[in-house]
């Protein structure tokens, strides 16, 4: 028996899926498009903030806060993946599945340091593309919404809101950027 999903208000999940099978569908820019698409129709039905995001071409990663008295992660995590694969499988005239499984999700405000997990989470996801050989750097932007953490002039396809713990860094935007910078290069202990 598989294990209830915390859901709660003012909670920042961190939500991973995979495609069906672990398939490379998503390995084209115009299917990865197509996601974030989808991510921006929820963002028009429910109320929630998209902290981050990062499209790879056979799973993706969302950082999503949950709102008081709005939509659950539940709700908003199956109104992005049934949109996606209404619309995947109307593009490449298939049938069939689109996801692995449920998704799984960690919550941020549960880590043992929320602050540093949420700054992990950022570098994790902004790394990503670079394991898979898609981007030479981190600094460089594939499909998600990292970089707005590192470049003041970055604008995400999708609109995110920078988390409060992110903000918490300094008092103006240059200086969580340079907080940050100088935490993920060792810097700088937090």
């Amino acid at each position: 028996m598989r294990k209830p999903r915390f859901i709660a208000p003012n909670i920042t999940y961190h939500v991973t899926s995979r495609i069906i099978e672990c398939k490379n569908h998503m390995e084209e820019d115009d299917i990865k498009a197509l996601f974030e698409h989808c991510i921006a129709l929820a963002l028009e039905k429910y109320a929630f903030e998209l902290i981050n995001y990062q499209i790879m071409d056979n799973h993706v990663h969302l950082l999503i806060k949950t709102l008081p008295g709005e939509a659950s992660i539940s709700r908003i995590i199956q109104y992005i993946k049934s949109r996606f694969a209404q619309k995947f499988n109307k593009l490449v005239k298939r049938m069939g599945p689109v996801w692995n499984e449920r998704f799984k999700d960690s919550i941020v405000e549960h880590a043992d340091n929320p602050h540093l997990y949420l700054l992990n989470l950022i570098w994790y996801f902004a790394n990503n593309p670079v394991r898979a050989g898609k981007v030479k750097s981190p600094f460089e932007s594939y499909f998600g919404a990292s970089q707005a953490y590192f470049d003041r002039n970055f604008c995400p396809n999708v609109k995110i809101t920078l988390h409060q713990y992110f903000l918490d860094l300094g008092g103006t935007l240059d200086d969580c950027i340079d907080s940050f910078l100088a935490y993920v290069k060792g810097e700088l202990r937090l």
